[in-house]
């Protein structure tokens, strides 16, 4: 395997299988470790204040959901233009793309905290959060908002360091930041009395910790991906290129949470006890996705610099690896999900209820998994070829107009927990047929 200095992967020659493990594995770690700061707050109120805490948090879970992804997607434009720029070995664009990228991850991260703020109360009401947890829902909601740009500046400086092939660094930084968070809900909620203002402010003070220390090793670095404040300004050709890409995948990756938003709304009026058991089964549940989604973005990263190298081959059998180890690592976490589920569950709490129903969502979840892994990888490949609109649209149709009419249309005939947890495989089922469908056109058209 042919390793660049620093740990950096050398994406244009050699085996493939072992890179896309590589890249994947530690993505999946860093995306579990994100994920731990929600669930870290979920667990430690669920067990040490009370279910409604526990609901009040795990309730506003689709929001943050939301957010997140959508930082994550247009963060992605971020990584295909650096990784393409790298395998044309011009190291002084990917120097422009880094700077413009961090000064629009800070320039956005502020305006997206400043509106989310205003539009707190708005959201909770969209959501229909019950009256008993309404006013602990909106103090953790307003505490998190303030930790959106932290959490944009470093999913940007994380896709910096990955499309050189630098997955251990992010990791790194977000084990530590991990730790601090889980430490630190602790400490608020135990030792100074608090409820969810406390472990909203461990997640805020752990993600200004995270993008705080990428942000200075990006300034230390020495490779091409170095920041020079010196030269920190837009560049608006790279800017246009990044957003051409990552709007697209943001709101790809977006859509799938903005019906969530409405799954959520029919989830809370089913009760608190319901929530909680939602909220608990998500936190676990979403562990195995973050496995499958990292083989997606492991597929764009590569592919993306083999394709500014113009190695079509390579970018091929990138694609058809990835999709069977793919599918082998998605299976085995979600039978081993599956295997342990109740006690999973009860780490959140140990209420007979919660768990019960908690498993419902957990299983009908894991089973629509199966079909995420085909949109994931065909989404990635056509991604780093500068095709992200199509594979957007599509999750728009399907994902959004599918939940939206279940919700709406179905759910209210038959209104029980499991009936609304079927909407999952069924709207990933289409999607997956739509997006393999789009990626054979434009490999016809294209020859990709």
């Amino acid at each position: 395997m042919n390793l660049k200095s620093r740990g950096e992967l050398d994406l244009l020659h050699g085996t493939i299988a072992d890179k896309l493990l590589l890249i994947a594995l530690p993505l999946a770690a860093t995306a579990f470790l994100q994920q731990l700061f929600n669930a870290a707050d979920v667990a430690v109120v669920g067990r040490f204040v009370g279910e409604g805490a526990m609901a009040a948090v795990g309730g506003n879970a689709p929001v943050v959901a939301l957010l997140v992804n959508f930082f994550v997607g247009v963060s992605l434009g971020t990584n295909v233009v650096i990784s393409q720029y790298i395998g044309q070995r011009n190291y002084d664009g990917a120097r422009r793309a880094v700077r413009t990228s961090v000064l629009f991850a800070l320039c956005c991260g502020v305006a997206f905290s400043l509106l989310a703020e205003l539009a707190a109360p708005w959201v909770l009401s969209l959501l229909s959060v019950p009256d008993e947890i309404l006013g602990m829902a909106l103090t953790y909601l307003r505490i998190y908002f303030l930790a959106l740009p932290f959490i944009f500046l470093y999913n940007f400086e994380a896709a910096i360091f990955r499309a050189k092939g630098d997955t251990r660094t992010p990791l790194l930084v977000l084990s530590l930041s991990g730790g601090v968070n889980v430490l630190l809900n602790l400490f608020f909620v135990l030792a100074l009395g608090m409820t969810v203002e406390g472990v909203a402010l461990a997640t805020l003070t752990a993600s200004a910790l995270s993008a705080t220390a990428l942000f200075f090793l990006l300034l230390r670095s020495r490779s091409e991906v170095r920041l020079d404040l010196r030269e920190a300004r837009f560049d608006p050709p790279v800017l246009r290129q990044v957003l051409q890409i990552g709007l697209p995948a943001g709101v790809q990756s977006a859509v799938f949470s903005v019906a969530n938003i409405c799954i959520q709304s029919a989830v809370n009026s089913l009760g608190t006890t319901v929530i909680a058991a939602s909220s608990a089964a998500f936190n676990v549940e979403v562990f195995s996705y973050y496995i499958l989604n990292s083989f997606g973005q492991a597929i764009t990263t590569i592919v993306g610099q083999n394709y500014g190298a113009g190695d079509l081959a390579r970018c091929r059998r990138t694609l058809r690896i990835g999709l069977v180890i793919d599918a082998a690592c998605t299976v085995a976490s979600c039978a081993l999900i599956l295997a342990f589920v109740s006690p999973l569950l009860s780490l959140f709490n140990d209420n007979p209820d919660v768990v019960r129903i908690g498993a419902i969502r957990v299983r009908y979840v894991l089973a629509s998994y199966l079909f995420s892994i085909f949109n994931d990888a065909f989404s990635g490949y056509m991604r780093a070829f500068g095709r992200s609109v199509v594979p957007a649209a599509v999750t728009l149709v399907c994902i959004v107009g599918v939940r939206i009419t279940w919700v709406y249309g179905v759910f209210p005939l038959r209104r029980t927990f499991g009936c609304l947890m079927l909407v999952y495989p069924i709207s990933l089922a289409l999607t997956a047929a739509a997006i393999v469908g789009c990626f054979f056109l434009f490999r016809r058209k294209y020859g990709f």
